[in-house]
């Protein structure tokens, strides 16, 4: 699941766009690069959560190889992605 876009579905931030960092049995860790940062992610149970989609290449890349992504790459593709979908 690292990697992918999720909308969250329970909770105060329901309806929220988030990209997966981390996952562990029970929990995701979301960022969205603005609130929720790559330091400090969202913890979340995996059953709140809807998976979207795979994200871009870049972002794949930085997540599953363990390299250090920013804020702003998160932003960007949450940016992108809400863009093309209207």
């Amino acid at each position: 699941m690292k990697g992918m876009f999720a909308i969250s579905r329970a909770g105060h931030d329901k309806g929220k766009l988030y990209i997966i960092l981390e996952e562990d049995e029970e929990y995701v860790y979301l960022s969205d690069g603005r609130l929720k940062t790559v330091d400090a992610p969202k913890k979340k149970k995996k059953k709140h959560i809807q998976i979207i989609k795979k994200t871009d290449e870049k972002i794949s890349f930085y997540i599953e190889e363990k390299e250090q992504i920013r804020n702003e790459d998160v932003k960007r593709a949450i940016w992108e992605y809400e863009h093309r979908a209207i």
